[in-house]
């Protein structure tokens, strides 16, 4: 079975992407969840770059790692100065990382027109900073930039390139896909060539710009590569870097490979990085994304639950996630009853209540509903089509009033809103930074002497569609909102030609699952 050895470059190149950005102390963080999930090298940042960088090579310094080894990034030494005068190689040393990875030109045109040095200094420069780095007691890995292309364009030259490294010392040779632009077929080709002609370990670095980093990465291992670099979540500059998430289950999974890493860890893995970068889950990512495993066909829900390989091409389970059923007007009875059985309902397969619920979301979808995100919201319905629903309160009337009085002041939001639980009305106003959030305050303030609990709900997320654009104004609206108290997440539906009726509804049910959930909890 083929080791492979796993490079992360999350804390560096992954931030080199649109939007993501971790803290310092975020940067600890997911270094310490990747050495807990099985990583073997962390790239932790450009020493040379910012502070911020060289803060995280001191706090980590600090940690006690369990399998992992930190990476400190550089470039080769600048043209023109020593090893010794170099400030970039001074930053790697004063990093004091175990490894240190650096880059260097392997595409005759970088030497020409963006370096402007010769070629031999070129080659002089990667040696040199390889021989310094050894000298120094480091695990060295040569990262040999734009080497596809460069190789596509003069083989000599960058083959050139790589034995310098070599030559010199490094401990492997990484071959890079900067541009993102070159095919499978030609990164097996080129890959093969290079282990066939040199005598060096080699890794793989491949961009996402033509959508195959991660198929590329795959090659380079068929190839010989033993070494993939990636990130969590394909983070990365344009369009990202190969994908960490999906080409490990694929090496494991598809490939029988070995890694350290474990793999059931991957989507709680994915999911913290979403998180510390402030970057919103990808449902479709593959693997771990929430939609990876969700099926919504009758026909796809009725095999699944025959034999799970029919429409799954793996276990979710091997990779931390699970399946899910969803429910639209696709679905069958299949997927109600999968569906009612997941959320805790007790049914058999041919109960005829089922066709109810069936026909009832098929009519209500006909309305505007959906409930593929707003599952809550399903059961709510589930338990009125059986009889079963008992309303926790009932709205009398609500007002929203929501008014300028300057130009140059915002607009203010008031809300009132008459309830009444088991027969005692309750009025009381709100007031929020739109009409919605003055009716959420305002509903919220009226349940609350009787409902405590709901002061623990807050919403995660409010998106309205227009289901009928032609309509123009008098469009029809759908509201989806997702709540949490913290512990759960849950999401509901709303619908009508009034977007403040359509909130009303989706706040409702999300008011009203909340408290099903603590009515059916069982008590301490």
């Amino acid at each position: 079975m083929k080791k492979i050895s796993v490079y992360d470059t999350t804390l560096r190149d992954g931030v080199q992407g649109e939007g993501v950005s971790f803290s310092s102390i975020g940067k600890v963080h997911l270094a310490l969840r990747l050495d807990e999930f099985g990583v073997d090298y962390i790239e932790g940042g450009y020493a040379a770059s910012n502070p911020k960088d060289m803060e995280f090579f001191r706090a980590i310094k600090k940690e006690t790692l369990k399998h992992a080894k930190i990476a400190a990034f550089g470039s080769t030494r600048r043209a023109g100065k020593t090893v010794e005068e170099d400030p970039g190689m001074q930053a790697l040393i004063e990093a004091e990382t175990e490894v240190v990875t650096i880059f260097g030109k392997a595409w005759d045109l970088h030497v020409h027109e963006v370096l402007r040095v010769t070629p031999e200094e070129n080659l002089a420069m990667i040696s040199d900073s390889v021989a310094y780095l050894k000298s120094r007691g480091r695990e060295v890995i040569y990262d040999a930039e734009h080497f596809f292309d460069g190789y596509k364009a003069n083989p000599e030259y960058a083959l050139a390139s790589l034995r310098a490294a070599a030559e010199a010392g490094a401990d492997r040779v990484v071959l890079c896909d900067t541009n993102g632009g070159c095919l499978p077929n030609e990164i097996y080709s080129i890959t093969e060539e290079v282990g066939r002609l040199l005598d060096v370990s080699i890794g793989i670095h491949t961009h996402n710009d033509a959508g195959l980093a991660d198929a590329n990465s795959l090659e380079a291992v068929r190839a010989g590569a033993v070494q993939v670099q990636g990130t969590i979540n394909g983070f990365g500059e344009r369009t990202g870097n190969a994908n960490l998430c999906t080409i490990l289950p694929c090496l494991m999974l598809k490939m029988g490979c070995e890694t350290s890493v474990r793999l059931e860890e991957l989507r709680q893995v994915s999911l913290y990085a979403y998180e510390l970068s402030n970057v919103r889950p990808d449902k479709k990512d593959p693997f771990v994304g929430e939609s990876a495993f969700a099926h919504k066909a009758g026909m796809h829900v009725n095999g699944v639950q025959k034999n799970p390989v029919s429409f799954e091409h793996t276990d979710p389970a091997a990779v931390g996630n699970k399946r899910r059923v969803l429910i639209s007007e696709l679905s069958g009875a299949s997927n109600i009853f999968l569906k009612a059985v997941e959320m805790g309902m007790s049914f058999q397969k041919n109960d005829p209540e089922l066709k109810n619920i069936l026909h009832e979301m098929e009519r209500l979808e006909k309305d505007g509903y959906e409930y593929e995100a707003a599952e809550a919201s399903f059961k709510l319905m589930i338990q009125k089509v059986l009889k079963l629903h008992k309303p926790f309160f009932n709205l009398e009337a609500f007002r929203v009033i929501v008014e300028k009085r300057n130009v140059d002041e915002p607009c203010i939001s008031e809300a009132t809103v008459k309830l009444s639980v088991n027969g005692e009305e309750e009025l009381t106003a709100g007031e929020g930074h739109g009409p919605v959030d003055a009716l959420n305050q305002a509903m919220r303030r009226a349940l609350t002497r009787f409902y405590p609990g709901i002061e623990d709900v807050f919403l995660t997320d409010y998106r309205v569609r227009i289901l009928d654009p032609e309509e123009a104004t008098a469009a029809k609206t759908r509201v989806l909102i997702e709540s949490s108290d913290g512990v759960s997440n849950w999401g509901t539906v709303g619908v009508s030609e009034n977007l403040i009726e359509a909130s009303w509804e989706a706040l409702v049910d999300s008011v009203e699952y909340k408290l099903l959930l603590e009515e059916q909890s069982p008590k301490a």
